[in-house]
């Protein structure tokens, strides 16, 4: 495991020579507008070292908790199933676009965020 502390820090520069290849699988899991726990996939659109933007079916309101299960592409693992493992508040809950059920989220990171490898069963 890794955890954003253990990194050598990045300046503006390096950051951004970076490439991730979106959308990134994931798994978004909380308590819906409802108090109710609620886990839902979904496809991750941009990610940034503060926050990160997807779609959801679950209704959500802003100061809503969450946990971000993100699969990272194997050529950034040495071929390994990884997962970024972080969490954050929402900051802002767009209504859906036109023919689609899903609310656009964006997502402000509030943890470390740690990097494990996938458990095999």
């Amino acid at each position: 495991m890794l955890s954003k502390s253990s990194s050598p820090p990045l300046d503006r520069h390096e950051h951004r020579g970076q490439v991730f290849n979106l959308p990134l699988p994931t798994l978004v899991s909380g308590q819906d507008a409802s108090g109710r726990a609620f886990q839902e996939r979904t496809i991750l659109f941009y990610i940034s070292d503060h926050g990160a933007s997807f779609n959801l079916r679950s209704a959500l309101q802003p100061g809503a908790r969450l946990k971000l299960v993100i699969d990272l592409p194997p050529s950034l693992a040495e071929d390994k199933s990884l997962k970024l493992v972080i969490r954050g508040r929402v900051v802002l809950v767009e209504p859906p676009a036109a023919r689609s059920d899903r609310q656009r989220i964006s997502l402000r990171f509030e943890s470390r965020y740690i990097i494990q490898a996938e458990e095999q069963h």
